[in-house]
């Protein structure tokens, strides 16, 4: 991953730990209450992919035990990982795509209702992608994959060669050679691996978008509802199809890009179409950016316009993130894939403990306050999920006071030490097991292992400790032993 040049060490801090007096007076512990969604508490674990799926995408044992170690710390919220809403191979990712997968489904939502005692509120978060392939070796990408064209004869001298010649031609040149002969889109799918954009209108299904997303959203939250969820939250962020037509880049003529109000119209016809799909007492709400973080992208501006649009539209809340895109990401290794979270867009996404003068840690509050105060003027009230590297109750306190959020997202935090809500809110704050941004997760997820944290092997490893396959690393974190503690 990217790091910023100053590589300033930082390190997390337990600050104050509240008493159970002090708990009960806070902001992040009392309840929440606004239309659609109700939360006992406002402390919510944004979605992680914990790359425990099947390859055909269905729920398995590790699943079901990574969110109901979650939930016996009874946050106010769980966001189940990112879910495919398309009935395609996607590897180890989850999918709402078929009704077959409701039935898995629903193992989720007993795990959760039954560990957090009914206290916990559970969403899927919803999302597609479009294709993205690995890196192949040079020769092999221009012998097989290269379309070979006119403009590669002209650029070679070669107007009377055969595609055959022209392609002997181009395997023989270096990488300098080739990158001053293919075009730009053709050199980096060379160099970073092929990748579909919204932006690839030339292609039929790429084109469709705007006819098929709102349906296969729709589809995909039905059966969520059907398997129990509290509600869905629509994938709007990072470096995927809807934050893409969300994007300053999206340039499409056909009314579903260009200007803001033509790059917003699919997300807001999407949105419409699940709220049509599901009951009025189902939550519906996403996760979108507040900045893109990239050259020309989206900035907080744009992500005013968008809030606004979908605050008016009737979402039930806004999450914010930031980042996370595939226009910066470092070059993949031959045989790999880009990620969109290793470039400078990536870290600030997740960034990690080594940083630059604002340091790590709540790096999102700011543009979060912007929007939910462009909101408030305009008479919206719709509850803003905040995060970005919040690991302590005074942060996660003062996020609220400053009106930076009206909900705390631990994610990272989480994830160290499931059991924060319950340690803070039981006045054990300073048995909590802080996070220490080294961002080993990220690593693991990188690389689509399962997502594990250093901090759980810390603790010796027994015969019924549940082990990933090579046995070294615990599937869950600890239990949390009240009584040795």
């Amino acid at each position: 991953m990217w790091k910023p040049p100053e590589k300033i060490a930082y390190s997390p801090r337990g600050g104050h730990w509240p008493s159970e007096r002090e708990v009960r007076r806070s902001r992040l512990f009392q309840p929440l209450e606004h239309g659609r969604l109700s939360l006992a508490q406002r402390t919510w674990i944004p979605a992680m992919v914990p790359w425990r799926a099947t390859e055909e995408g269905e729920v398995t044992r590790d699943v079901i035990d990574w969110y109901r170690r979650f939930a016996q710390g009874r946050p106010g919220a769980i966001v189940v990982e990112a879910t495919g809403i398309r009935d395609i191979p996607s590897g180890p990712l989850l999918r709402a795509s078929h009704d077959r997968y409701i039935e898995g489904l629903q193992a989720i939502v007993r795990a959760v209702r039954e560990a957090s005692g009914g206290e916990t509120k559970l969403f899927i978060q919803l999302i597609d992608f479009l294709a993205i392939k690995r890196r192949q070796p040079a020769e092999k990408f221009i012998r097989r994959f290269l379309a070979i064209g006119d403009h590669h004869r002209e650029a070679l001298g070669m107007t009377e060669a055969s595609e055959n010649e022209v392609r002997e031609t181009l395997a023989a040149m270096s990488e300098e050679e080739l990158e001053a002969v293919l075009t730009t889109r053709e050199f980096e799918s060379l160099s970073m691996g092929s990748r579909e954009r919204v932006t690839d209108t030339h292609l039929p299904h790429v084109a469709d978008l705007p006819e098929t997303l709102p349906g296969l959203f729709a589809d995909a939250a039905r059966r969520a509802e059907a398997a129990g969820f509290d509600g869905v939250e629509l994938h709007y962020a990072h470096a995927y199809t809807m934050a893409s037509f969300l994007s300053a880049l999206n340039t499409r003529d056909d009314g579903y890009g260009g200007d803001p109000d033509g790059r917003v119209r699919l997300p807001l016809e999407v949105f419409a179409a699940v709220r049509g799909a599901v009951g009025d007492s189902f939550t519906v709400g996403c996760r979108m950016l507040a900045e893109e973080c990239i050259e020309s992208g989206s900035g907080l501006g744009d992500a005013l316009f968008s809030a606004e649009k979908f605050a008016l539209a009737g979402m039930d809340f806004i999450s914010l993130s930031r980042g996370g895109k595939f226009e910066d990401a470092k070059r993949p290794k031959v045989g790999e894939a880009a990620y969109p979270y290793t470039g400078r867009s990536g870290y600030e996404c997740m960034p990690q403990y080594l940083s630059d003068a604002r340091g790590p840690f709540g790096r999102n509050l700011a543009p979060a306050r912007a929007i939910r105060e462009r909101l408030r003027a305009g008479g919206l009230d719709t509850p803003i999920v905040v995060a970005g590297g919040i690991h302590n109750f005074d942060q996660a306190e003062s996020a609220l006071s400053a009106g930076e959020g009206d909900i705390v997202g631990l994610a990272r935090q989480a994830m160290a030490d499931p059991d924060w809500f319950e340690k803070v809110r039981s006045g054990n704050g300073a048995k909590v097991r802080l996070c220490e941004y080294t961002n080993y997760c990220e690593g693991l997820d990188q690389k689509h292992k399962m997502v594990t944290c250093k901090l759980w092997d810390r603790e010796a490893l027994d015969e019924d400790t549940p082990r990933t396959p090579d046995g070294k690393r615990r599937t869950v974190a600890p239990q949390w032993d009240r009584d040795r503690d």
